[in-house]
C-alpha cells in the first residue's frame, strides 16, 4: 500500500543539532528531489542549512557504509539516508533494496543514532516519481522528519518522556 507517512508535528525548535543528509547518485535526477525535500523539511522544523551536511555516494548500495563514517565521526544527531532502487529485468533490485535497508537499519540499531531509510524502491519510474514530491509525498523529506523526531526522542532524558495523544482516526 503506497500512501503519504502519517503527518507530524514538528514544531520549528533550534538546537535540535547537526544532521546529515547521504544521497545515492545513482537515479539522480529522482534523489535530487528527495534532497530537496529532506532539506525543506529540515528547514521547516528549525535546523538551519549550516546545520545540515550532503554527502553523496554512488548508490544505494553505499548508503550505510557512508553513514557509518558520518555516524563515527560524533558530529550528527541523525542522519537520513535516500535514494531511488527501480526494478528491472534481473534481481539486481533485490539484492541492492534489501542490504541497503537492512545496511541503514544495522547503523542505527549499532550505534543508537537514527540512520533513516528515505530510500524509493519502485517497480517503475513513474512510481519512483511519485514518491519524490509527486502526489504520494517526498520520501526525503519522510526520512529527515523521522530523523529529527527519533533525534528528538533520544535526547530525553529515560522516564521523562512527552506523552503525545494517538493521531485521531481518518473518517
Amino acid at each position: 500500500m503506497a500512501g503519504r507517512a502519517p503527518a507530524r508535528s514538528l514544531r520549528p525548535r533550534r538546537g535540535r543539532g547537526r544532521f546529515a543528509i547521504v544521497a545515492a547518485r545513482f537515479n539522480e535526477p529522482i534523489v535530487k528531489k528527495l534532497v530537496d525535500g529532506a532539506l525543506e523539511a529540515f528547514a521547516a522544523a528549525g535546523v538551519g542549512q549550516g546545520s545540515v551536511d550532503l554527502q553523496w555516494v554512488p548508490g544505494s548500495f553505499e548508503l550505510p557504509l557512508a553513514a557509518q563514517t558520518l555516524v563515527r565521526s560524533r558530529r550528527y544527531a541523525g542522519i537520513a539516508c535516500v535514494g531511488c532502487v527501480i526494478k528491472g529485468e534481473t534481481p539486481h533490485f533485490d539484492f541492492v533494496a534489501g542490504q541497503a535497508a537492512a545496511g541503514i537499519r544495522e547503523v542505527g540499531m549499532s550505534t543508537g543514532v537514527p540512520v533513516t531509510f528515505g530510500v524509493i524502491t519502485a517497480l517503475t519510474e513513474d512510481q519512483a516519481w511519485a514518491r519524490a514530491g509527486g502526489p504520494v509525498g517526498n520520501r526525503g523529506a519522510e526520512a529527515a522528519e523521522a530523523a529529527i523526531e527519533m533525534a528528538d526522542v533520544l535526547r530525553q532524558p529515560s522516564g521523562r518522556r512527552r506523552r503525545r495523544r494517538a493521531p485521531a482516526s481518518p473518517k
